[in-house]
């Protein structure tokens, strides 16, 4: 592939970190002003060189869109060459205006929801430092530097669900999200190791986890395609909150409500669907991995959003509509649509920020109440934020002509090509969500106000600095979806040829595939196109408005907390199927168990500090007192001693010598 070499790329990461230094270093030194010019510039100026980016990439032609910034040689060991180096193709573009670009608007809105807060310019260091690691990961030209910036999210992520430190339970969420995303990320690190295994000795000098080379050896890659595949994937469903480790990001809802948006709505989770996608041509030789891919996503995506029915934290229902959300980007992939599952990806972004960011403007009004049944009413209080959430709403619920819908009916498409079964599930989740919103917008904005009486008197709009990001994200949810209108109805399809070439490879080597994987590009029948459309809005619409007439009227409460919540259906879904209490008999105690009581006071206490430690010390103490008290000093002692001696000796051999 003919390359482009350019030097503007490392700057697009290394601005949001020499942001993060400044405000890390300096960090209560630095005035509010200073701190947020400095925060919220380095993101919008590597925003600005994301969109020179994506118009230099525009102006090559197709077969030589590929920009290269290559900074020094990381690792020139033997066979192994590992490269610092920045690549940008036209799945890498999308990725890094889409983190800079709401990660802005975010950084925006952070000025005005965080104002006071004590950690304010740290908040900011680790927000920053969070874009670049995101960028890193994305932008990295090869699996390794993908898996530095991988682990660099992680640790940010760590930083900001516990980043109100003092509260314990944040504390636990941050140290639950980082355990079970290292769970994950050891899967992806023998996958890598799987891959290097195979490709070593045979690309020369080239570097081997590059994804060109990579893609350009599939031949190599073809018997561990399976392994690798799925170890891989292990790693996705850590960082994308997939079964069996999604049971973190629920959780990470303790950190500030704009943490959730920028790291659990619209970039870090994602990173697992950008990971199996830039793999594309890898899992295109294995259909077990594939289909693992498609069942894991479609089971995670009902089973989260089952849960998000019973939810009366609004972050939480926002958290496990994420994780459903995040299953039908997998489901996209597994069925060989991975465009269709980056088109999902950028139009989540966009509706799911939003109601993030709306959730906060509540929460803020609100005085820090999260409970839906405490709330009630705001519209007439909140009304831009409701304006604005309910567009959102529209959008996650595939009401025509609002984003969410053209991606989640392409993904539909895909999926009734590739197996019924997946898309009856999918239709499933797609009804589930749209009556799960609806109820999180009737019990938070419509009815009857249950707000508590003091709250209710200092309830006002959020200010413009998080009411602006709203309304650009609120655009960004009704016309986000445009870039992808399909062709059966008039559109060109722009985001599909644009990420076309990315995934040539990947949709030749799955088309055809014995379990019936989906392939971009194929001849479309329009009939079955609208007929699909048609089916998927009628019953998104029929579920929202039933949502919306159920929970406003005057059984709402009673469905939320009454006769059903005392059911077992109920328990089961409002206790989220038992997985934290399962996961915690079966695994977190006997962990505990096994160190606490076996490695800590058996083994180490007893054994080492006890017996080799301290044993040993009191064995040389005691031998040295007695050796200190035979050492007296008394002349008489000496002279009885050596005399006993000597007598012994003499007996000794007078009883040897009787004896020979």
């Amino acid at each position: 592939m003919h390359e482009t070499t350019v030097t503007y790329l490392r700057w697009i990461a290394l601005l949001p970190l020499l942001g993060a230094m400044i405000n890390g270093l300096f960090n209560r030194r630095l005035p509010k002003f200073a701190t947020d010019t400095v925060a919220v510039g380095s993101v919008v100026g590597a925003f600005a060189l994301s969109l020179k980016a994506f118009l230099d990439l525009r102006a090559l032609p197709v077969a030589e869109r590929y920009l290269h910034d290559t900074l020094f040689a990381w690792m020139p060991i033997g066979d192994l060459r590992v490269d610092v180096a920045f690549g940008v193709d036209p799945l890498t573009v999308c990725m890094i205006l889409l983190v800079t670009g709401v990660g802005a608007l975010i950084h925006i809105y952070s000025t005005g929801y965080m104002k006071g807060d004590g950690g304010y310019q740290r908040y900011f260091a680790y927000l920053n430092l969070f874009i670049f690691a995101m960028l890193l990961l994305v932008l990295g030209d090869n699996l390794l530097l993908l898996f530095v910036g991988w682990e660099g999210v992680g640790l940010c992520s760590y930083l900001l669900i516990g980043f109100w430190f003092h509260d314990i339970n944040n504390s636990i969420a941050g140290k639950k999200a980082f355990v079970v995303n290292r769970i994950g990320d050891f899967g992806f690190l023998l996958g890598m190791l799987v891959i290097v295994k195979a490709l070593s000795g045979h690309v020369g000098d080239a570097s081997v986890l590059s994804f060109r080379v990579m893609a350009e050896h599939t031949e190599l890659l073809g018997p561990v395609a399976t392994l690798a595949g799925l170890l891989l994937f292990l790693g996705a469903t850590g960082k994308s909150a997939q079964i069996p480790l999604f049971v973190w990001l629920p959780d990470a809802m303790a950190g500030p409500t704009p943490v959730s948006a920028l790291i659990h709505a619209a970039t870090m989770v994602t990173a697992g669907v950008y990971m199996v996608a830039r793999m594309n041509f890898l899992y295109a030789l294995s259909e077990t991995a594939l289909l693992v891919i498609a069942v894991v996503g479609a089971a995670t995506a009902l089973v989260a959003a089952t849960i998000a029915l019973t939810q009366t934290d609004i972050k939480k229902v926002l958290a496990y509509s994420t994780v459903s959300q995040l299953g039908y980007m997998f489901l996209a992939c597994g069925v060989g649509a991975y465009g269709v599952g980056i088109f999902h990806v950028l139009t989540h972004a966009f509706f799911k920020a939003l109601l993030f960011l709306g959730a906060g403007s509540v929460i803020h009004a609100m005085h820090h109440e999260q409970n839906m049944l405490k709330m009630g009413a705001l519209r007439t209080a909140l009304p831009w934020t409701f304006r604005t959430m309910f567009v959102a709403t529209l959008a996650i619920a595939g009401i025509f002509p609002f984003a969410g819908f053209f991606s989640k009916d392409e993904i539909l498409y895909n999926v009734f090509l590739g197996n019924v079964a997946l898309w009856c599930v999918g239709f499933g989740v797609a009804l589930l969500t749209a009556f799960y919103m609806a109820r999180l917008i009737a019990l938070t904005f419509l009815g009857s106000s249950r707000v508590e009486a003091e709250t209710a008197k200092h309830l006002h709009e959020s200010p413009m600095s998080m009411v602006a990001p709203l309304l650009v994200l609120a655009v960004l949810s009704l016309a986000g979806g445009w870039i992808g209108w399909p062709e059966f109805m008039g559109g060109s399809n722009m985001l599909h040829h644009w990420l076309a070439p990315v995934f040539a490879g990947g949709h030749a080597a799955a088309h055809g595939a014995d379990v019936g994987h989906a392939v971009e590009g194929v001849q479309h029948s329009s009939a079955k196109e609208w007929l699909l459309a048609g089916v998927s809005f009628v019953g998104a619409l029929l579920a929202l408005l039933f949502g919306l007439r159920v929970y406003t009227s005057g059984s709402s409460l009673p469905v939320s907390a009454g006769k059903f919540a005392r059911g077992v259906p109920y328990r089961l879904l409002h206790r989220k199927y038992f997985v934290d209490e399962i996961y915690d008999a079966l695994i977190v105690r006997p962990i505990h168990f096994l160190s606490d009581t076996v490695l800590w006071r058996v083994v180490d206490a007893f054994l080492i500090d006890g017996i080799l430690v301290n044993g040993s010390g009191r064995f040389l103490s005691q031998t040295g007192h007695l050796f200190r008290t035979l050492q007296n000093g008394l002349l008489r002692w000496y002279v009885f001693s050596f005399s006993a001696g000597v007598l012994l000796v003499v007996v000794y051999l007078i009883r040897r010598g009787g004896a020979s």
